[in-house]
């Protein structure tokens, strides 16, 4: 195929960076030129790589964003309303791959994780990369699901300070420190809601009338579209902050239609994409924040049958939530527009 002209928009960002990483090592498809966007604080600027050498980022704009075949948005989701579809407007427009909230949720556009519903790509020009926790947790539900038959969901997230911002990590890591140096007995927060250090927050995002946080519903939303559920599918997620640095941790108890068999489980696990079974309790070995960072597969283990309920499996997830929950996502999504011939080069057409 012929060499793809990539975009990114965002590219000093946490994700932004993670994304040019991803481009780097492990993009499968053939690129011709990387450009990088930004604003006018960060126009000018020249970024490293090693694979593409040394990269000015541009001023944005939308016609600039055009020019190129296919456009990854690591920006907020204002940005992205006033953007992303001008950008993929017409026959001439590029693929947009966005990682905000934008539009998640609107009919007719894709939200996708690859290994499960890549197909609905095909023939869009705008795709929604879902929230980081949702992916992380069904790359590893998604293979049970197609053994099993999923039929209820109830997830615990333990998420680092890191998904909230670089701001976020900076309060975690100063408080810290001020704890520890003896400069205070709780650390400020500025941020949070309440000191992260030695503390856990149940509360991450903003509360819902119905007693949820709006991250917690992401996932309630956002595992019934990626994976053809109802909308009355019932997903339920409690959502908590703690004070590690990256990597967010998932407890899921999956409820089934059909009895579940262990060794089947851990067989489908072990050969699903994407994923890394870590169970093995004799020697100490599960899913951690620590082994997850930096690692595109998501890990899983504590694999077992739950006591409470019938049919059900309790386990534990770890995955990189600016790598498999966000930019490597966004890649693969790529990746999988170009071999259903979704992406192409606009100078091959």
């Amino acid at each position: 195929m012929a060499p793809l002209n990539v975009g990114i928009v965002g590219a000093t960002g946490a994700v932004g960076k993670e994304i040019i990483g991803c481009l780097e090592k492990c993009c499968s498809f053939p690129i011709d030129s990387l450009r990088l966007f930004g604003s006018k604080r960060s126009a000018g600027r020249k970024i490293d790589t090693s694979k593409f050498g040394n990269i000015t980022i541009e001023l944005f704009s939308e016609d600039s964003a055009r020019e190129c075949d296919v456009v990854f948005l690591a920006v907020d989701g204002d940005f992205s309303r006033a953007h992303a579809e001008n950008i993929c407007k017409g026959d001439d427009g590029a693929i947009v791959i966005d990682n905000s909230s934008a539009f998640r949720y609107k009919e007719g556009i894709p939200l996708v994780v690859p290994e499960i519903n890549a197909e609905t790509t095909k023939g869009k020009k705008l795709i929604a990369n879902p929230n980081c926790t949702t992916a992380i947790g069904l790359m590893a539900v998604w293979p049970l699901h197609q053994l099993f038959g999923l039929s209820k969901m109830v997830m615990s997230t333990y998420q680092a300070a890191s998904g909230a911002g670089q701001p976020c990590m900076d309060e975690l890591m100063e408080g810290t420190r001020s704890v520890l140096n003896g400069e205070r007995d709780v650390a400020e927060n500025k941020v949070f809601a309440h000191p992260l250090p030695f503390n856990v927050i149940p509360h991450i995002d903003k509360f819902q009338d119905n007693g949820y946080t709006k991250e917690e519903m992401k996932v309630t939303w956002e595992t019934r579209k990626i994976c053809g559920l109802a909308d009355d599918f019932p997903v339920s997620c409690t959502a908590v902050r703690i004070p590690t640095a990256r990597a967010h941790s998932e407890s899921i108890v999956a409820l089934f239609d059909t009895p579940v068999d262990i060794v089947a489980a851990r067989k489908a696990l072990e050969e699903a994409p994407g994923v890394k079974l870590v169970d093995d309790i004799e020697n100490l070995k599960y899913p951690m924040p620590l082994t997850a960072t930096g690692q595109y597969d998501v890990e899983v283990g504590r694999l077992r049958r739950n006591i409470a309920f019938d049919n059900a499996l309790e386990f534990f997830v770890c995955g990189d939530q600016l790598l498999r929950g966000a930019a490597l996502n966004a890649v693969l999504v790529a990746e999988a527009m170009v071999k259903n011939g979704s992406l192409k080069s606009k100078n091959a057409m």
